[in-house]
């Protein structure tokens, strides 16, 4: 009954958008139960209200290859999302452990770029998922409730026959390539047209010098190619960014993603360069300056470009910290070894040995389940770039191995990289967490900032207290309370009791009554 309300709302919508997308949002909530992504339906009914950069880029969307856009729209809104986010909520207690919202998996460790600064770069054109092990990944994942799958590497694109095979196999997931962009062609493009559930996310990484310096000269041109075909036959698209010291200043510029959204990108995932692997070069760790400068630019893209950026570093407080270990996604690399991140190469388990759901259940999984989030502090979120000495006590403590394809690195070597970057953020995060004059502070006030009902459950279960940002018993790191800070902190401390006081009728609506208004809803859609 959900699903049919559901279908037929999106199809409402798709008659005819801009008249009915008002429509479509009340009938959204009465069939929603009132935890199902609260603070996003807000975000585009505000969208719609104003008609912003938000309404813009709802209509960016609408304004899709129609042979495309309906069926994706159905399937990512109503498979992946409403119909999958209960069901994953479901597992997650019955089987206490998480369930991914996403799931990462490498078809294959050959590529045809050498880019600075990637692990994949050494691994080879040796190792593959085979078509019959993804397709089986999927069938366990949709189980448990999972609808959404990307793909990473290598280049998963050299696999493009075996990609386009899962999309007409499972039409009711959503699939999303991470790719360099040099092998999509027109081919490529009817085949996208044809199987309507598969969205790349092109590799760019700033201007032309930038790119071409980290990709090698010509990738540029090639990536502006792509998306200018991309674009003459209304697919949709997204970029991954990667930035690290050498081009945070041109990730970070209005010139930048002006040709982003001028050349039709609909999303873009912005990625902190990670030292991970023997040898990888420190250099390229941005320093706090640089997290700072991406910080406050990304918050200011959001208030006034028609793109959806997230920023995975910087975005913690709207997803309770970490999404790694099947919080939110994992990573099964193209050996089959399953990671709780794709930046994380330590194991317990092996896909082609274990069941996806014994895989999360693995000591390194339940490690990350019963951790996260790793600091109270949600923008200092992940256990190795600004809390070393976590992955390396969850990686000894549960006897992961190392599945580095090329050459291990033991925990202990990584986190000693990532230390000093570890000590010099974290004053910084512990300034901008708890400014009492941030718009956002009295949402970060709040004991449950930016989590689901299961992690709620969880910290009860496990005895585990949570703290606001301005809660005075919440920990904070020593390295991290420097002199001036301390004094800092102190007077934000007493503006958040203010805040905690004032944030304190703001509370969730229960979800009682949520099938009775979804069986409501779905009649007077069918009316």
């Amino acid at each position: 009954m959900k699903r049919a309300a559901y279908n037929k709302a999106v199809d409402y919508l798709l008659e005819d958008p801009v008249s009915h997308v008002r429509k479509i949002m009340d009938l959204l909530d009465k069939a929603a139960p009132d935890d199902l992504f609260p603070s996003q339906r807000k975000a585009f009914r505000t969208a719609i209200d104003s008609q912003n950069n938000w309404y813009q880029l709802i209509m960016k969307v609408l304004d899709l290859n129609p042979a495309v856009r309906d069926a994706l729209l159905r399937t990512f809104i109503v498979d992946a999302n409403l119909m999958a986010w209960p069901e994953q909520e479901k597992n997650r207690v019955k089987h206490g452990c998480n369930i991914p919202w996403a799931v990462l998996m490498d078809p294959t460790s050959a590529c045809n770029l050498h880019c600075t600064g990637c692990w994949a770069a050494e691994y080879g054109h040796n190792l593959n998922l085979s078509y019959d092990e993804l397709d089986a990944i999927i069938r366990q994942g949709k189980e448990l409730g999972t609808h959404v799958y990307i793909y990473t590497g290598g280049e998963p694109l050299v696999r493009k026959r075996d990609l386009i095979r899962l999309c007409e196999a499972h039409p009711d997931c959503a699939f999303l390539s991470f790719t360099n962009g040099t092998l999509i062609d027109e081919e490529f493009c009817q085949e996208m047209i044809r199987v309507k559930n598969f969205v790349p996310a092109i590799s760019a990484e700033g201007d032309e010098a930038a790119t071409d310096g980290r990709r090698g000269a010509g990738t540029y041109a090639k990536v502006d190619a792509a998306m200018d075909l991309l674009a003459s036959h209304g697919l949709p698209f997204g970029v991954s960014i990667c930035y690290t010291h050498d081009n945070a200043h041109s990730v970070a510029s209005d010139a930048y993603f002006d040709w982003l959204t001028d050349k039709g990108a609909l999303f873009a995932w912005i990625f902190t360069y990670m030292p991970v692997g023997k040898g990888a070069p420190t250099e390229l760790m941005p320093t706090p300056d640089d997290r700072k400068l991406l910080y406050h630019f990304n918050r200011r893209v959001r208030a006034e470009k028609p793109i959806l950026t997230l920023d995975f570093q910087h975005d913690g407080e709207f997803v309770g910290g970490c999404i790694a270990g099947g919080r939110r996604y994992l990573h099964i690399n193209a050996a089959g070894d399953v990671e709780p991140c794709v930046f994380i190469h330590y194991s317990n388990a092996n896909i082609r040995e274990q069941p996806l759901l014994e895989c999360l259940k693995s000591p390194l999984f339940m490690a990350y389940y019963e951790g996260q989030p790793f600091n109270d502090n949600l923008l200092r979120p992940c256990p190795m770039l600004e809390n070393p000495d976590r992955l390396e006590e969850m990686v000894e403590k549960s006897g992961a191995r190392g599945t580095d394809l090329v050459e291990t690195e033991s925990a202990h070597d990584l986190a000693e990289k990532c230390r000093p970057a570890a000590r010099a953020w974290a004053p910084e995060a512990e300034r901008l967490w708890t400014n009492g004059a941030d718009k956002r502070a009295p949402y970060r006030a709040r004991q449950f900032c930016g989590m689901a009902e299961t992690d709620k459950a969880k910290f009860a279960r496990l005895g585990r207290t949570m703290h606001g940002a301005f809660d005075p018993d919440r920990p904070v790191d020593e390295m991290a309370l420097e002199p001036a800070l301390a004094d800092e902190l102190r007077c934000a401390l007493d503006e958040g009791a203010l805040l905690s006081q004032a944030d304190a009728a703001v509370t969730e609506q229960a979800a009682g009554g949520a099938a009775e208004r979804a069986e409501k809803a779905a009649d007077e859609v069918t009316a």
